[in-house]
This record gives structure tokens, sequence and C-alpha cells, in this order.
């Protein structure tokens, strides 16, 4: 079986595309693991694959798969990828649209021939809707000697606070904290250094696939748990491996993220 896909990143966070309008896709794990090989298959963070929705005043629907091929509820970088995807092809005319995924419905909005803004709608701090596994809600949890926030903004996010990150081990300490029985969905854990009240850095390695250039949804995680810490602002860059986001959250409000994406180069692989 031959398919057509699409290579695309958002600040070198990469995705593969593929359209499914018609429903004549149906990959395996086993599938998925094998084209996001970077030396025997085509190579990338998450796959993403366009489908049709039934959901009234919503364009269309997509799915996320991890390299590791787990389905998983939302992507930000890949949010902006599959809009830049839809507008290249004339697939979308309209500058704003909105698009189903696992966790919901998301409304996108061109700023530029690049730079799109996502409503990543509301954080989620509910300890049943994260998941997590914790006796009570609060701002901070110690979780294996490490002060974290914990929150889900669609799939679930541990945020910790370090003075420097880039020489940081931070493999070991995510996948200790992924792999606890507090996390049963596992989680993305990001490691953020507070530059300024109007910015940080930021590393995320995330689960089923480990440190990428550049999170979405953990820049959005990110800044929200510095609110609640009362060390940032309403607006906030996100400088990550890969460049900068901007982020605006205004406390019980949408989490909005601003950013690019790219298209690298468009192929063909037979499965």
């Amino acid at each position: 079986m031959n398919i057509s896909f699409t290579k695309m990143h958002g600040l070198g966070n990469d995705f593969i595309v593929i359209n499914n309008i018609n429903n004549s896709l149906n990959l395996k794990e086993i599938n998925i693991q094998k084209l996001s090989n970077r030396h025997t298959g085509i190579g990338f963070d998450q796959m993403l694959v366009l489908e049709k929705t039934l959901h009234k005043n919503t364009d269309y629907k997509y799915r996320i798969f991890n390299a590791n091929g787990s389905e998983v509820q939302q992507c930000g970088n890949g949010a902006r990828c599959l809009a830049l995807y839809l507008k290249e092809r004339n697939i979308i005319k309209k500058s704003s649209f909105k698009l189903e995924t696992i966790n919901g419905i998301i409304q996108l909005h061109f700023l530029d021939q690049n730079n799109i803004t996502v409503n990543m709608g509301k954080p989620i701090f509910e300890l049943d809707q994260i998941p997590f596994n914790f006796t009570s809600k609060s701002i901070s949890y110690d979780i294996n000697g490490y002060q974290m926030g914990v929150l889900s903004m669609g799939n679930p996010h541990a945020v910790i606070i370090s003075k420097n990150i880039k020489n940081i081990d931070i493999s070991s300490i995510a996948e200790d904290i992924q792999n606890s029985l507090y996390f049963p969905d596992s989680v993305n854990v990001g490691f953020m250094e507070v530059c300024s009240r109007s910015s940080i850095n930021l590393r995320v390695y995330e689960r089923g696939v480990g440190e990428t250039n550049a999170c979405g949804s953990g820049a959005c995680a990110a800044v929200v748990y510095g609110r609640m810490k009362g060390v940032l602002d309403q607006n906030v860059d996100v400088r990550l491996n890969g460049g900068c986001l901007k982020i605006n959250y205004e406390k019980n409000n949408d989490v909005m993220m601003t950013g690019p994406a790219e298209t690298v180069f468009e192929g063909t692989i037979n499965i």
C-alpha cells in the first residue's frame, strides 16, 4: 500500500500529515513506529491524520499519533502545521476555522502567511481529568522529590521550575516521573527556567516520543503554572530548542498560543 504524506514542522517539532478524508487508511501501531524511525522510515515526532468531522460548524477532524504509535489528545504545534496544510492546498480558504480533536474542538486563526494562533482552551486542574493520582488538589506537588505543577492542556503535563535547564539530564528525571504510579496515562514533563516575568526557557520530554525541539501544549502548561505561582505575566515568550512561541493566558480564560509552521517536503512511501 502506497501512502502519500507531507512532512512539516513547528519550531523543529516535526510531523507527517496524511489526508484520510475518504477513511481508506487504517494504520497499526507497528506501521506508525516504522514510519517514525529516523533511520529506516520518514522520521517524525507525531503523525497527524486528517479526517471528516460529524460536528456542526466544525471544518475537519484530525487525530494525533506519537512516534511509538500511541494516540494522544492534543498537540499545539501539530494544530498549526495542520492549519498550514489546509491553507496551502486551498482545502480551507478562510482565515479562522475550527478543528475537531479527540479532546474537543479547537479554533485557529492565521495572523499572516505562517504565524497561526491556536485557542488551546482552558487548563484542567481536576485530578481525575488530568489524570493524576494524588490525594488533593494543589498548586504544586512533591513527586519523587521534585516540586512540580500538574495540569492538563488536553493532555497531561508536569512542569518543574529549574534555575538552569541547559545542562540538566532531563531524560532520566522525566522517565522516572512518567513511569510512576501518579500518572496512569503517563505525562509530558516540562523543565522551565524563568528569565523574567515575560520570558522563559523550556525543555519538554514528551510521553511516547522523548525530548522534542518544541511542544506547544507544554509551552501553554508552563505559562499556566508560572501564572499560578505568580512569577509570570499574561503575555510570555517561551523559548524552546527549536524557537519561540508566544503564549497569552489570563487566569480562568482560554490559553492562546501563537507561532509558525512550515512545510518541509512531500512524498509517497510503501507500507
